[in-house]
Parts: structure tokens; sequence; C-alpha cells
């Protein structure tokens, strides 16, 4: 098995845990089981429910900071231009591999808004840290503005709302669902990747950094959901319907300001406490497991899609379903994936799809 750094042990664990926080969201509204469960059970899918993905885009950021460090350290203008070229190429396979699962059926699916974050992402990899901060806050204020100013429903079947994308393939309605209003648009979304751009290019072996990020991770939650909370409850009363809920909301549809501050806060949370725990050394051989998971996200993003839902159609349990039967099947197949990893990873370097990747970029 390839050995990897103490640094990337965490990262890497913390990619396979957002794997699986994705897999039981992307199951249970596949399979409309929202809802469908224990109350404790509805609020812990609540509590996943946009922090997961939220966290695996923070996480490709950190990581494209890891691999520019060189070239962005000695400003060899060079290099960074050949760093943008290699981050533009795996953006655009990205983008036809998001696109290719949409065709069969995955409406849901994020790669394709993943491939244009990476691309845009290649354009800022030479600023100043606190340039693409500055530049994350527009994005986020943006989005806030366009979600007060236009209707945000436009374009999605008014009987399968956030399910079915009426215009998707039209040249309008893409861009609409691309920056606006789609599952991960660009506005505010491209922030996620610009705050982990700039998080990764910071050292996290530095405990005075992890400290740091954690007090701003906490601070920024608290705040948040309790403005959240206050702020729907004060103003309910005055605003009809539920306006005050739409508008001060955490959850990710609509992804507001606070939703976005909310996201980055649980995100900084669990990264750091991931990097804290596995830079452990008695602890490292149980993290080890999940490493090779992490470094294989992408084959088994696309897995969970094709295998995974293939599983479920043949059991008969693609609607109508309960979470906990999804909670019990995402646990098993995620299972199956780190144990799969672990044995892939004793013969081969990368997984099967990211090796296809790099053979392409």
């Amino acid at each position: 098995m390839v050995k990897v750094a103490e640094r990337t042990i965490g990262i890497d664990v913390a990619r396979s845990l957002a794997m699986f926080g994705m897999l039981i969201i992307n199951y249970s509204v596949i399979t409309g089981a929202e809802g469908k469960g224990p109350s404790w059970l509805i609020k812990l899918t609540s509590l996943i429910e946009g922090r997961a993905s939220a966290l695996f885009v923070i996480l490709a950021g950190i990581g494209i900071a890891l691999m520019t460090k060189r070239a962005r350290e000695g400003n060899n203008q060079k290099q960074l231009q050949k760093a943008r070229q290699s981050i533009c190429k795996r953006a655009l396979l990205l983008f036809v591999l998001g696109m290719g699962l949409y065709t069969i059926g995955w409406t849901g699916d994020i790669l394709h808004y993943y491939g244009i974050y990476l691309f845009l992402l290649a354009f800022f990899i030479g600023l100043k840290k606190r340039t693409n901060l500055i530049i994350a806050g527009v994005v986020i204020l943006v989005a806030q503005v366009i979600q007060l100013t236009n209707d945000m429903f436009t374009g999605w079947h008014p009987n399968a709302l956030y399910m079915e994308y009426i215009d998707f393939w039209s040249i309008s309605g893409f861009i609409r669902n691309l920056f606006i209003n789609g599952y991960h648009p660009i506005f505010p979304w491209f922030a996620f990747i610009l705050i982990g751009f700039v998080i990764g290019c910071y050292s996290l072996k530095d405990s005075r950094i992890l400290r740091n990020l954690l007090a701003i991770g906490f601070t920024l939650l608290v705040i948040v959901e309790g403005a959240s909370v206050l702020l729907t409850k004060l103003l309910t009363p005055v605003l009809t319907g539920d306006v005050a809920q739409f508008l001060f909301s955490t959850g990710p549809i609509l992804p507001s300001i606070l939703y976005m501050l909310s996201a980055i806060g649980s995100s900084l949370i669990i990264l750091v406490i991931i990097l804290m725990v596995t830079r452990k050394a008695d602890s490292y051989w149980i993290w080890k497991v999940f490493v090779p998971s992490g470094q294989m996200t992408l084959t088994h993003y696309i897995g969970h899609i094709v295998i995974g839902l293939s599983i479920l159609e043949l059991l008969g349990r693609m609607e109508n379903q309960q979470l906990l039967f999804i909670y019990i099947f995402s646990v098993g197949f995620y299972v199956s994936s780190v144990i799969f990893s672990v044995l892939w990873k004793f013969k081969f370097d990368r997984g099967p799809i990211e090796w296809l990747v790099r053979k392409l970029t």
C-alpha cells in the first residue's frame, strides 16, 4: 500500500467521511425517504444535508492548494501556468463525467458543478489569501442578492420541485441551473472551494493554526445558528407564510448567507477535529483503513450511482423508503467501498476512475 504523509491522512479521512455523508443524503432523496423515520434520524439527516457536500468541496480547494504549493510559494509563473493547465484539463474531464451521469438520469450530480469550480479556481491560484477570501465573500453576497431579486424556482417542475429541472438542456436553462438555482450553483457554492483553497495555503500541521480554525468554526456555527433561530422566531409573526423560515434557514435549499457561513463553520470543526485525531501516532493504524477510500472518492461517487442505484432497483427499493433502511444500506455500501479501496490499494496506486483522470490529464 502506498504510504501517505501525516497531513494527507487527515484530509483523506475527512474526504472519505464526507463521501459517506453524501451517500446518506443522495440515497434518501432519490428514494423519497426524507422525513420518513424516527425523529432523531430525521434530525440527524437534516444536520448532514448540505454539510457533507460542502465539506467535500472545501476539501477539493485544500487539495488544489497542496498541489500548487511549490509553484505558489516560489512565485514561479511558469509552474503556475502549468498547474492551471492541469487543473483545467481535470475540470473538463469531471464536467464531462458529470454530464454523462446526468444523461443517464442522475439529476442530482455534483461533478459537472465541481468541474466548473475547478476551472474557475485555476484563475485564482496566484492571488493572495486575503484577496481570495474577499472574492469568496463577494460571491456569497451576490448569491444572496440574486435569491432576493429573482424567482429561484424558475426551471423546476412545479410538481417535482428540486427533483426535475424542465429546461436543463436549453442554453438559458443550463446557465440558470449552473449559476443561480441548481443543486450546487456557482453562486454561492464557488465560495466553498475558494475557502478551502485559502485554508490549504496554511500549514495544517501547525497546532496554532488548527486551534484558530477550530475557534473560527465554532464561532461561526454558534452565531449563525443562533441568529437563524432568533430571526425566524422574531419575524415569523411579521412576515406572511413561511417567508421567515425561507429567508433565515441554514438549510442548503436555498443556500443563503446563513447556510454558507454555518456550513463553513461546521466544515472547519469537522476538518480540524479529524486532523487533530489522525495525527496521533497511536491512532494511525485505525484511520489508515479510511485513507484509500478518501483517495478514491471519485470512483466511489460514480459507483454509488451506477452500482448502488442498480442494487436498490433490483431490491425494489427505489421509492417510498424509510430513513432507517437508507442508513443501513448506506453503511453497507460505505463499508464495502472502504474494504474495496484497501484491497485495491495493495496492488494499485490509484483508484480506477482516478487512474483514468490522471491518464487523460
